[in-house]
């Protein structure tokens, strides 16, 4: 870090004294899931997903062949999910926990020790984005390595790429026709149709997202990697844990890039208090914007949706024609 990112700006500091008193309710903590809650899908095999956008998928390939059950309930941030000794027992039922290792520790371990050999951890599907020095740093720092043994080398929101996405609606279905060949066809055609959605939205997000006045990607959590590696966008993290308050030194620094940069807007995330992007924003004379990392499901519509309205935001922030 340069000499003048560690001049801390008085009105920054200033400033972090009334997020500090926030800081402990604010972020991914607002309430953590203590059990599991059945999908909306019905029929045969079972299928445990992790999260919501893992719950999506699993949903729209596996059709009315099985039946999905959410560990993560809507509104609750992923990242915090605590397991109860029932959803814990529900895996060693399950046919297939669909994961993303590094997302959720609790999910993590209770994968390794009840459902090893029925996990399906995709993120060996795709070309995954290494994490940044900050957040090897960070991890070391909160000691999650040593806590939970589940520290991971990449960043996992591998899911805000919709080409990645589209590759694990593949390769799940060949998964799920092989563990149940009878209805193998449906599995694939759904997949099929599933990855041309996600491709067809990845067009969409490579043309409304190629002629923009900005690049800089100021967001409260570092979330973004994968959607700024795919359109050409550089992302700037206030924090790695959107649970944690940023350093000083670190607030600052983000400061600096966004007035360097001109950067107008600086993303909030659904299901994080807003808090630390607002002192930011007040101070480099920028407003807030929700990106959503859709780690939850959407309010209203779906993951498709989700994304559609992060285009919307995207190009009026970045100011692209």
């Amino acid at each position: 870090m340069s000499d003048s990112s560690r001049r801390i700006p008085m009105r920054v500091t200033g400033l972090l004294a009334g997020v500090a008193a926030l800081a402990a309710v604010a972020g991914c903590g607002a309430g953590a899931a203590d059990s599991a809650s059945p999908g909306s899908q019905g029929g045969g095999a079972g299928l445990t997903a992790a999260f919501y956008p893992l719950e999506w998928l699993a949903q729209r390939v596996g059709g009315s062949d099985i039946t999905v059950t959410a560990l993560t309930k809507p509104g609750v941030e992923p990242h915090d999910l605590e397991l109860t000794p029932q959803a814990v027992a529900g895996l060693e039922e399950t046919r297939l926990v669909l994961y993303i290792k590094g997302v959720q520790p609790a999910v993590d371990e209770a994968v390794e020790q009840h459902a090893a050999d029925r996990g399906f951890d995709v993120a060996p599907l795709v070309p995954t984005i290494q994490a940044t020095e900050e957040e090897h740093e960070e991890g070391h720092e909160e000691g999650h390595e040593e806590e939970h043994g589940h520290e991971v080398s990449y960043d996992p929101h591998l899911w805000l790429d919709p080409s990645r996405f589209a590759t694990v609606a593949t390769e799940l279905a060949e998964r799920l026709a092989a563990a149940d060949p009878a209805h193998a066809q449906g599995y694939k055609d759904r997949a099929a149709k599933t990855a041309a959605e996600l491709t067809a939205l990845d067009g969409e997000l490579a043309a409304g997202l190629a002629n923009c006045r900005s690049k800089a990607l100021v967001t409260s959590h570092q979330a973004f990697a994968y959607l700024a590696d795919r359109y050409k966008l550089h992302q700037v993290g206030i924090s790695v844990d959107p649970d944690a308050e940023p350093s000083p030194a670190r607030l600052a620094e983000v400061a600096e890039i966004a007035k360097r940069e001109k950067v107008t807007t600086i993303f909030t995330e659904t299901l994080v208090s807003p808090k630390v992007a607002e002192v930011l924003a007040q101070e480099v004379g920028a407003k807030t914007a929700v990106l959503d990392p859709i780690e939850s499901k959407p309010a209203t519509g779906d993951y498709l949706s989700a994304m559609r309205q992060n285009l919307t935001t995207l190009k009026a922030a970045l100011s692209c024609s």
